[in-house]
């Protein structure tokens, strides 16, 4: 006998299509929040591990900059000890320029010339003074420029101040300070010790016979080898009359 089934089965059959519908969609849904919630844990990792770093590389940096504070100042003290080391050089290599260039202004000034004030800076001189006449000036100028411790000059001012009815003219020189060669390749050799004279001729006699008077004691000394060569002989006992107790032999 054949069965009929008469119930409404495609509107079952829909309904189960739309319940796994729901159920496929449900799921979806779950696993995209998963997904969603593993993907915001693995950025506030990646963030965290960033911020992390960071805070490494900042205090790194932090030192690097006090180390780089450190080295300029280490380069400032090494600057200001190079510039002293400059100045000591240059005192020791000009420690003598001084006094040559006191006494070349004493050889080069004529008689009718009077300086008033001097002034260094490096390797010039500038010269104040008086003078007779403008010869004069000329003159130590010419002066000036021959000497090895002074080079060229160079004539800033000269003028008649009626002042003075000896000496009129005021006059002001620039002057380039040079340095000889033969002084400079002798700085070396200022520490040397000093050379003695020699000695001279007519003192080798005498010191030949003070040479021969220094043994005259070894000599005199040798006549009385033989006394001491008799006393012994006899015992070491006395030769006086008083090593005998003052009896005469």
């Amino acid at each position: 006998m054949a069965h009929i089934n008469l119930l409404p089965w495609r509107v079952d059959r829909r309904k189960q299509r739309e319940r796994e519908f729901f159920m496929q969609l449900a799921a979806a849904f779950v696993a995209a929040v998963l997904v969603l919630f593993v993907w915001a844990f693995w950025m506030d990792q990646r963030v965290d591990t960033q911020n992390e770093r960071n805070t490494y590389l900042t205090g790194e940096i932090k030192q690097l900059d006090e180390r780089i504070a450190k080295i300029k100042d280490l380069e400032k003290v090494r600057e200001r000890l190079l510039a002293r080391k400059q100045i000591i050089e240059q005192l020791q290599a000009n420690r003598s320029q001084m006094v040559h260039l006191f006494d070349e202004l004493v050889k080069t000034i004529p008689a009718s010339a009077r300086l008033g004030g001097l002034k260094q800076v490096g390797d010039s001189m500038t010269l104040e003074g008086v003078a007779q006449s403008n010869a004069s000036v000329a003159e130590y100028m010419r002066n000036i420029e021959a000497s090895p411790w002074m080079g060229h000059a160079d004539l800033r001012k000269t003028e008649n101040t009626h002042g003075d009815s000896r000496l009129p003219y005021a006059f002001g020189l620039d002057v380039a300070l040079s340095r000889p060669k033969s002084d400079e390749n002798s700085d070396g050799s200022d520490d040397r010790a000093p050379i003695l004279p020699a000695a001279a001729p007519n003192s080798a006699p005498a010191t030949a016979g003070t040479a021969a008077a220094h043994p005259a004691p070894a000599a005199a000394a040798e006549p009385g080898k033989p006394a001491a060569a008799a006393n012994a002989s006899t015992g070491g006992q006395p030769t006086s009359p008083a090593g005998n107790g003052g009896a005469k032999p």
